[in-house]
C-alpha cells in the first residue's frame, strides 16, 4: 500500500531558493557561470592529470577522482534548477526526484569518504615517506576507490528505497531548489522514523567517521611536522597537504554547521544556503585551490598550455 500510495504522487513542487520574481535573473546569471567554471575547472584538472605522466601519483589519483565527483555533485543538481529558472517551472517529476535524491546522496557520501582517503595518504606520504610507495600502491589505490564508490551507491540506494515507500499524501511542495532527503522526509504523511534513524545512523557513520580519519591523519601531520628542525623544511611538508586542508575546512566547515547544530536554530533558508555552499562554491573552487596551491598542478598546467600553442 505505501508503495502505491507513493508512486501516486506524479511531481513535486521545487520551491527554489526565493519566490522573488526580481532575482530570477541574477540567479540564472550567477548559477550559470559557477557551474561553467565548475565544468572548466574539473574538466582540466582531470584532463592535466591524465595526461601529465608526473602526476601519476597516489594523491592526483585520488583527486582525479574528487574532481569527477564534483562535475557530477553540482551537474545532479543545477542544470534542473536553471531549467525551473528559465522557464518559469517549478515541478519535478517523481521519477527525476528519486533519480536526483540518489545520485546526491551518492555523490556527497564519495566527497566525504575521498577526502578521508586523500587525508590518509598525506599522512603515509609525510609520516612514512620510505614505505609510502609500497603502502600506497596501485592496487591498493584502486581498491580504496573502488570502495568508496560501493559504499556511497549502496548508501545512495539505501536512502533512495526508504524514500520511494513513503506516502506523501497531498503534500508535494518541497521547500527547495532540489530534491535533498530531509526536506522530502518532512513532506510524508507516515510514519518516517525508520528514515531518521537511518539518517542518523549514515550521518554518525559515513560523515563523522571520515571526518575522524581526517582529523587524526592531520594530527599526525602535525605532529611528524613539528619534529622537523628547519622551518624551511616544515613549510615545504605542509605545503604538500594545505590545499587539501583547505578543501576540507570549506566542504566539512559548511556540513557541520547544516546538520550539527541546535534544532532551535534551525532555518530552511540557512539550509538553502548551505546547500549552495557544499554543492555548488566548494566544488567549483575546489580545481582552483589545488591549482593555485599546487607546484606540480602548476607546471603540469603550463606544459599543457605550452603544447596546445605550439601545435596550433
Amino acid at each position: 500500500m505505501a508503495l502505491e500510495a507513493a508512486t501516486k504522487v506524479i511531481e513535486f513542487v521545487l520551491l527554489g531558493l526565493t519566490d522573488r520574481a526580481d532575482l530570477r535573473g541574477p540567479l540564472i546569471a550567477v548559477f550559470l557561470v559557477m557551474y561553467l567554471i565548475n565544468l572548466m575547472g574539473n574538466g582540466t584538472m582531470i584532463s592535466v592529470i591524465s595526461r601529465s605522466s608526473q602526476l601519476h601519483t597516489p594523491m592526483y589519483f585520488f583527486l582525479c577522482n574528487l574532481s569527477f565527483v564534483d562535475m557530477c555533485f553540482t551537474s545532479v543538481t543545477i542544470p534542473k534548477m536553471l531549467s525551473n529558472l528559465i522557464s518559469d517551472k517549478k515541478s519535478i517529476t517523481y521519477s527525476e526526484c528519486i533519480t536526483q535524491l540518489y545520485f546526491f546522496v551518492a555523490f556527497a557520501t564519495a566527497e566525504c569518504i575521498l577526502l578521508s582517503v586523500m587525508a590518509y595518504d598525506r599522512y603515509v606520504a609525510i609520516g612514512n615517506p620510505l614505505h609510502y610507495i609500497t603502502i600506497m600502491s596501485k592496487k591498493v589505490c584502486i581498491s580504496m576507490s573502488a570502495a568508496s564508490w560501493l559504499i556511497s551507491f549502496l548508501n545512495a540506494l539505501l536512502h533512495t528505497l526508504l524514500v520511494h515507500r513513503l506516502s506523501f499524501c497531498n503534500n508535494i511542495k518541497i521547500q527547495h531548489f532540489f530534491c535533498d532527503l530531509t526536506p522530502m522526509i518532512q513532506l510524508s504523511c507516515m510514519d518516517t522514523s525508520i528514515n531518521q534513524l537511518m539518517i542518523f545512523a549514515e550521518a554518525s557513520l559515513l560523515s563523522i567517521v571520515p571526518f575522524l580519519i581526517i582529523l587524526i591523519s592531520y594530527i599526525r601531520i602535525i605532529t611528524t611536522i613539528l619534529k622537523i628542525q628547519s622551518t624551511g623544511g616544515r613549510l615545504k611538508t605542509f605545503s604538500t597537504c594545505s590545499s587539501h586542508l583547505t578543501v576540507v575546512l570549506l566542504f566539512y566547515g559548511t556540513v557541520i554547521f547544516m546538520y550539527f547544530r541546535p534544532s532551535s536554530s534551525y532555518s530552511m533558508e540557512k539550509d538553502k544556503i548551505s546547500s549552495v555552499v557544499y554543492n555548488v562554491v566548494s566544488p567549483m573552487l575546489n580545481p582552483f585551490i589545488y591549482s593555485l596551491r599546487n607546484r606540480d598542478v602548476k607546471m603540469a598546467l603550463k606544459q599543457a598550455l605550452q603544447k596546445k600553442i605550439s601545435s596550433s
